[in-house]
């Protein structure tokens, strides 16, 4: 069948052939390539290429690539080469996600899904899934629900909770900077878990919510919240946002002078944010869920050498490795069920341990049983102006978390895994 270039109308829509991945780094196209072969293993990643996380949907699309080809030159999964198919979520319209997502399984048939960046995209398509009965790996949604109270036996996720996040890094805060927190919240799914979990912690040890305000997703300016934050007096200011929201929160709360008064902190934090940061923005304390820079762990050190090839020279973030861990669970998992059968793969999941070569951290890291969430180590530390050894060397790792003692046991998460019959 000969390829057919679609019209400009169907412009957030890229198929991502395997024989032409080699050196891709960027969608480079508008157009569509629609023929494919009809023996080909498909996994579909929806997922934001546009507007506030489009830089972290870019990067776990950088991931997602460098895994296929890895896949197709050990033989594919179950010995058919491995296409990945990609649509533009965008970065905060449900309705938008969910089309992508029944177009992708209805008329694409892929065997796997892979999204999304935004939490409440990541579970609104898990719900789809879940009516496909289609293997979804949640690469970057956070909200605990998707593998909390709304989890689904087909729906796995490579991030951390937002509780996990949240219970690595509360104590440091509390002991080390002070009991009164005030929170500026992305107001959204995964802002108002992270702001519930940190609520926790703060009732747990004792402390105070001085205040809190939930911002609007795309906010360019913070001066009304920050005012309010500085009034309140904390001895913290929690930031819970992402991708260009946290750029644009720190950078002006430096320029508003709160970084000499208030320590400013948060659960996650991405490099991607740290390098669109001016240097004296590049401050706080953070949990990182994957980081490049891990001198002693076996594999690593290779993962960062291919993605500087398909980069421009940049080192993976953990967005690189959460499309990368994702679309390789599809693969181990059809391999473990030898089986292309959902459920087959899903009970193959259980408990499994992703292999060093992909897990690229210290400490096992592996799917927990019961809720389908992997159980990872954490990066507890602080973001630094400038590396000493390279420019993208922005966050110093004071601890490792495993993802097991922070998490909530499944019992706790709200989790009622129901399997078909």
């Amino acid at each position: 069948m000969p390829l057919k270039l679609d019209s400009i109308q169907m412009n957030r829509r890229t198929i991502l052939k395997t024989a032409a991945l080699a050196g891709v780094t960027q969608i480079a196209s508008p157009f569509v390539i629609t023929a494919r072969a009809a023996d080909t293993v498909k996994i579909g990643l929806d997922n934001p290429l546009t507007g506030t996380y489009a830089a972290l949907g870019k990067n776990e699309l950088t991931g997602a690539q460098l895994a296929i080809e890895q896949i197709n030159n050990k033989g594919g999964i179950l010995g058919r080469q491995v296409e990945l198919l990609v649509e533009d979520s965008t970065s905060g319209d449900a309705g938008t996600a969910v089309q992508k997502a029944r177009k992708l399984i209805d008329r694409d048939q892929v065997n796997f899904l892979v999204g999304n960046i935004n939490s409440a995209l990541a579970q609104a398509i898990a719900n789809v899934a879940f009516e496909k009965n289609v293997l979804h790996v949640v690469p970057g949604g956070h909200t605990d629900s998707v593998t909390g109270s709304n989890c689904h036996w087909n729906v796995f996720r490579v991030c951390n909770t937002t509780r996990m996040e949240t219970n690595s890094i509360s104590k440091i805060l509390f002991d080390k900077y002070g009991k009164k927190w005030y929170f500026i919240t992305p107001d959204y799914a995964f802002g108002h878990t992270l702001q519930q979990g940190f609520e926790a912690s703060l009732k747990q040890f004792g402390g105070t919510e001085v205040g809190a305000d939930l911002t609007p997703l795309g906010t360019t300016d913070f001066s009304s919240y920050l005012i309010k934050a500085q009034a309140a007096n904390p001895d913290v200011i929690i930031f819970l946002h992402a991708g260009d929201d946290m750029i644009n929160a720190l950078k002006q709360a430096v320029q508003f002078g709160l970084d000499k008064k208030f320590h400013l902190a948060g659960a996650q934090q991405e490099l991607e944010a740290l390098i669109g940061l001016p240097p004296e923005a590049r401050i706080g304390s953070w949990v990182f869920e994957w980081y490049w820079n891990q001198p002693n762990v076996p594999h690593v050190a290779e993962f960062v050498a291919d993605i500087r090839k398909k980069s421009g020279g940049h080192v993976p973030t953990a967005r690189t490795w959460f499309g990368y861990a994702s679309t390789w669970t599809c693969a181990l998992a059809a391999q473990n069920a030898k089986s292309l059968e959902a459920v087959k793969m899903a009970k193959a999941l259980q408990g499994f341990k992703l292999p060093p070569e992909i897990a690229l951290m210290p400490h096992d890291a592996f799917y927990r049983e019961g809720d389908n969430q992997l159980m990872p180590t954490l990066f507890v530390g602080h973001a630094q102006a400038k590396g000493a050894s390279d420019p993208e060397d922005l966050f110093v790792v004071d601890e490792l978390v495993e993802g097991s003692k922070a998490a909530l046991p499944v019992d706790q998460t709200g989790c009622k895994m129901a399997w078909p019959a």
